[in-house]
This record gives C-alpha cells, sequence and structure tokens, in this order.
C-alpha cells in the first residue's frame, strides 16, 4: 500500500514537474520579443543621443561591425560599432568598449565619434562602482561625463588625456580617481583605435583582428549584413 502511494505521489510531482516546465517555456516564448524589443528600443535611445537622428539616414541599429583589439577596446571578446552615414556618406559611428579596471570591475561604455576623429559623446551603459562616490560616472547622477563632448586626440593634446591628478585635463571625482581614471583612459584609447582603423570601420570590412596579427594572421571580421547573406546561400 505505500509502494502504491510512493508511486501516485511520484507521478503527480512528476506532472506538477512538467507543467512547471511547461509555463516557464510558455511565458518566456511569449515575452521573448518583447524583452528583444524593449532592448534595441534601449539602445537605438542611448545611440540617438550620440548621434542625433537628423544627422544619419541609414539604419543605424543594423549597419554594424564587430571588431576586436584587446589593448585598445579593453576586452578580448568583439566589440560593435555602430555606424552612421548620410546620403552613403560616412557621418558618425558608435564603438562599444569597455573599462577594464574600474574600481569595481569592468565599465561598459558608448564612445560617439564623428568622422573627423571628434568625440559626439560618452555613455556608461553599465559598471559596478561605489554607489555615491564612483557612480557619478552615470549621466543620471552627475554632468561629468559631458566633459568628454567635442573633444579629440588634439583637444586636448594627447599627454594630457587623463585626469587632473595625473596631469591632465580631465576632472576627477569627489572622493573617486580610479573610476574616472579607467575612463578617461578607455576613451582616449578608443579614440586611438578609431584613428587607426577609420576608414576600414566605415568600409564595410573590419579591421585586422589585433591579436590574429600579432600571431601572424589577419582574419577578416563579418559585417551583420554579411554574416546575413552567407545564410541566404546556405
Amino acid at each position: 500500500m505505500n509502494y502504491r502511494n510512493s508511486i501516485i505521489t511520484a507521478v503527480i510531482l512528476c506532472m506538477f514537474a512538467i507543467a512547471g516546465t511547461a509555463m516557464v517555456a510558455y511565458t518566456y516564448d511569449r515575452t521573448r520579443d518583447r524583452i528583444a524589443f524593449n532592448e534595441r528600443e534601449t539602445l537605438m535611445r542611448e545611440l540617438n543621443v550620440l548621434i542625433p537622428p537628423d544627422r544619419y539616414d541609414n539604419k543605424l541599429y543594423t549597419d554594424t561591425l564587430k571588431v576586436r583589439d584587446e589593448k585598445l577596446l579593453g576586452t578580448d571578446e568583439a566589440v560593435t560599432v555602430y555606424r552612421a552615414r548620410r546620403e552613403g556618406k560616412p557621418v558618425a559611428l558608435v564603438i562599444a568598449p569597455i573599462a577594464p579596471d574600474g574600481y569595481g570591475g569592468p565599465i561598459k561604455l558608448l564612445v560617439g565619434i564623428a568622422w573627423d576623429g571628434t568625440l559626439t559623446g560618452v555613455r556608461v551603459t553599465a559598471h559596478h562602482e561605489t554607489p555615491g562616490l564612483g557612480d557619478a560616472i552615470e549621466e543620471e547622477r552627475s554632468n561629468w561625463i559631458y566633459g568628454f563632448d567635442g573633444k579629440s586626440l588634439n583637444n586636448p593634446p594627447l599627454e594630457r588625456w587623463a585626469v587632473k591628478k595625473d596631469g591632465g585635463d580631465f576632472d576627477q571625482l569627489t572622493g573617486a580617481t580610479i573610476t574616472p581614471r579607467a575612463v578617461v583612459k578607455a576613451v582616449k584609447k578608443t579614440l586611438l583605435y578609431y584613428r587607426g582603423h577609420r576608414d576600414a570601420l566605415f568600409a564595410g570590412a573590419a579591421p585586422p583582428d589585433a591579436k590574429a596579427s600579432s600571431q601572424g594572421a589577419s582574419p577578416p571580421v563579418r559585417t551583420e549584413g554579411q554574416a546575413q547573406e552567407k545564410m541566404k546561400h546556405q
């Protein structure tokens, strides 16, 4: 009798588990597209702050490129580049590098750069900096991040691309130096990357993989459009 009850209990529990899994799968399937849409809308709002929509006429969200350069872009993973054009001519782009040496860990950025190498702006998209101190790099917390607007590798001179405590031109934050130092260095390196690869970044073919190049090879990184085209022919 006890054995029969155990079997019945096991079957009931199994049915509940199956039903629960089905409900989770159903909910995920129903919300997946909505989540993707919301993420896209959030990203587009951020991109359009750095490159106003009236400056370009292409599809900024899909005119992208994946590039790698651990030394200048702060990660060994592929970094997305969003490219703005008007009547087919390059206008500006947004690169998504990482400042790897923040006080609380890596700081994810969006760096907008006009064709002439001038910054259209910088925004922080994710970080783990100290609340009330390092989190002042956020646009919502202070206007510190606006200090990059209009800057370039010539303004200020390259040697002045540092916080004032290190002899540079950029303000540090009250009670926090490591965080702004990491961001300033990452933006500077992103500009250096742009200066060395500008034409390739807008041409459609990705610049050589920095890591592969150092090993004597330079495989291209496909654009999103090229990847989709390849899938069509498979």
